[in-house]
């Protein structure tokens, strides 16, 4: 499935815009975005990675996914990219799987995400193509 980012200004921090043919593309779009923010070049190399996360709503899920990418980042040391994900709802709750590849930190000189907000955040389908906005702390 098709996604695309673009990383926009957004006053002192980063926003990713994302759009995709479904809300499976647009997350991975947005992880892609996410790596992005942090590097202007990705690296060659890498190992597989996967993240599996569980949320109470659609938004949740892709602030939830996000985190953990942060988190694999911070405590494995490794920034995820090129992002396929599946998502699926289960008895009320929504269900991630995403796998990528691991790009070790290390070294790199990425610039610092802090943190994903929930300030600004879209996700909303418009015209047949789903759309998500999130901004980022730099």
């Amino acid at each position: 499935m098709a996604g695309h980012f673009e990383l926009r200004p957004h006053t002192a921090d980063v926003a990713i815009e994302a759009t995709g043919d479904s809300f499976a593309a647009a997350f991975g779009a947005v992880a892609d975005g996410l790596a992005a923010a942090h590097l202007e070049e990705l690296p060659e190399g890498g190992a597989p990675l996967t993240v599996t996360v569980t949320a109470e709503s659609r938004t949740a899920l892709l602030f939830d996914y996000l985190g953990r990418l942060l988190y694999v980042r911070d405590v494995e040391g490794s920034l995820a990219v090129d992002n396929e994900v599946d998502i699926e709802s289960v008895d009320g709750e929504w269900h991630l799987e995403g796998t990528a590849r691991g790009v070790p930190v290390a070294g790199l000189g990425a610039r610092e995400v802090k943190a994903i907000t929930y300030s600004e955040m879209d996700l909303s389908e418009r015209n047949g193509t789903v759309h998500a906005y999130v901004v980022v702390d730099v």
